[in-house]
């Protein structure tokens, strides 16, 4: 029989898409388990494990509702290196008549896909995968006529759009379109963290078959003990659990970091969002909800749909925007490699060693350990920023091109130089301070910036400044920053310049 060969990506693992609707014996869905993909960068063991088992669970579950699947698994002996090969072989194999693919999400895979079907010769087609609020395209005419990209102003026009949080057409609830000004409490271990309601799997069969076959990976395994979800059900689940237990207390600590709780009040959802298991109208739609129900208050409830509809959306936005060539961008001329200690955790700086450990056990830290930790040191230090979006892609477990790079390149490491954020988000050690325990028991002292116990966060945040007054004292978010420098005195300067330096040329040590 002829078929028509339909591809699923590991992160289209929607079980809601239209293509499921109804069951056809001429259609055969197509996944594989590609070197390609897990050798591209670099990834951390537990996205491997956690991608490879989803798409395992909804091939299954494809299987069960009376869908045809041709599955290659990793260690299959016809599985070939390359997608493209593997669809040739597949396409001999079905008879194929016809291929239809969902629209990738990363730039690299759409320019591969594109190639491939223009040299075809049978009907072949992208369809939506029927999950973002935009297309790929619709923030490149939002700001068409704009000097900048801004996204507040993108989100003031998706909450219009979806008539979110919205009392009538132009009116916000509250009266206000942005509450992140209450959203901005550290944590004292009160409110006790939720209990983890995630179910748990053993993958320990899974990891040896990669292991088996030389897919190369780093971090911990925990094959034995993972908790992100595996399919669409798993994922409901844990909404539920953050809508009813971590939702009200969200906007308080979302920006809070403590060594005594790594989930605090954060919802773990952007695995399932990113392979699709769950759509982001739902996940807006029930925080709405519990604000509409009085069960979460409007500032946490609209800090959480603005990372989903406003800043998801919108990084994606920016990234097809500014594809191919966004991932080479690098403002500031950063070009030192990344520190040992970004592969083991082994540093002196507690914070670093905490979010970094952090990410090395769980492929996974919240947005403020990954942006004003990690991302922060990164940028002062002088990282070479393609190395640091590079181990980003690799290390978190919900990191996928389109949102991981502008997160990394643009937001945290300002390399396209201020085209998506509006000032580099650096600071010294009071902020971490300010907004966690890292501080406390740490090798180094807060409060210095000269001497061998000084925070190395110190003179690296002044001088990162001093460095780059040319290109960013005009930036009048700045202007506090640069009112301070003047008023040093130039043995000041001198002195954490060269504390400055000496960091940058021990980093393997501090």
């Amino acid at each position: 029989m002829q078929t028509v060969c339909r591809l699923i990506l590991g992160d289209q693992l929607n079980p809601q898409h239209s293509w499921f609707a109804d069951k056809r014996d001429d259609v055969v869905y197509l996944f594989m388990e590609v070197r390609q993909e897990t050798d591209y960068v670099l990834h951390h063991a537990q996205k491997i494990i956690a991608i490879f088992a989803a798409m395992r669970d909804f091939a299954k579950q494809l299987r069960i509702a009376g869908h045809r699947v041709d599955y290659l698994a990793i260690d299959d002996p016809d599985n070939l290196p390359s997608l493209t090969k593997n669809l040739d072989h597949l396409f001999a194999k079905h008879d194929a008549r016809a291929f239809e693919y969902q629209a990738p999400d990363e730039w690299r895979l759409d320019q591969q896909l594109a190639t491939y079907i223009a040299g075809l010769k049978m009907p072949a087609r992208m369809v939506d995968s029927e999950h973002f609020y935009t297309s790929r395209n619709e923030a490149t005419e939002i700001f068409k006529n704009r000097k900048q990209w801004l996204m507040e102003h993108f989100y003031r026009q998706m909450r219009v759009k979806h008539g979110v949080l919205m009392n009538g057409p132009r009116a916000p609830v509250g009266a206000k379109w942005n509450f992140d000004e209450d959203n901005r409490k550290a944590w004292n271990g009160l409110p006790r963290e939720p209990a983890d309601a995630r179910t748990f799997h053993d993958h320990s069969a899974l990891w040896e078959t990669i292991v088996a076959a030389s897919v190369g990976s780093f971090g911990k395994p925990s094959a034995e003990h993972i908790g992100w979800s595996l399919n669409r059900s798993e994922a409901l689940e844990q909404l539920d659990d953050f809508i009813s237990e971590a939702l009200p207390r969200f906007g308080d600590f979302q920006d809070a970091m403590s060594t005594k709780a790594r989930r605090l009040f954060h919802s773990l959802l952007s695995f399932a969002l990113n392979t699709k298991m769950l759509n982001p109208r739902e996940v807006v739609e029930r925080a709405e909800a519990a604000y509409r129900e009085g069960h979460a208050p409007l500032a946490a409830v609209e800090g959480f749909i603005r990372q989903i509809l406003g800043w998801r959306e919108y990084v994606r936005g920016v990234y097809w925007a500014n594809m191919p060539g966004y991932d080479q961008q690098n403002a500031f001329g950063h070009d030192t490699p990344l520190p040992s200690w970004f592969w083991d955790g082994n540093t002196r700086m507690r914070c670093l060693a905490h979010a970094i450990g952090d990410s090395l056990e769980h492929a996974h830290a919240h947005h403020i350990q990954r942006l004003m930790i990690i991302g922060n040191f990164s940028l002062l230090a002088g990282l070479d920023p393609v190395a640091v979006h590079r181990w980003y892609l690799g290390v978190y477990i919900d990191a996928f091109e389109w949102v991981e790079l502008p997160n990394t390149l643009g937001m945290s490491q300002f390399a396209d130089g201020g085209a998506m954020a509006t000032k580099p988000y650096v600071s010294s050690a009071a902020y971490i301070n300010r907004m966690s325990d890292y501080c406390k028991g740490c090798h180094y002292d807060k409060k210095l910036r000269e001497g061998d116990k000084a925070c190395p966060f110190n003179a690296l945040y002044w001088d990162f400044f001093a460095r780059n007054k040319a290109s960013l004292s005009d930036n009048h978010r700045l202007g506090m920053v640069y009112r301070q420098l003047e008023k040093m005195d130039e043995e000041v300067l001198v002195a954490l310049r060269l504390k400055a330096n000496d960091s940058r040329q021990r980093l393997d040590e501090l």
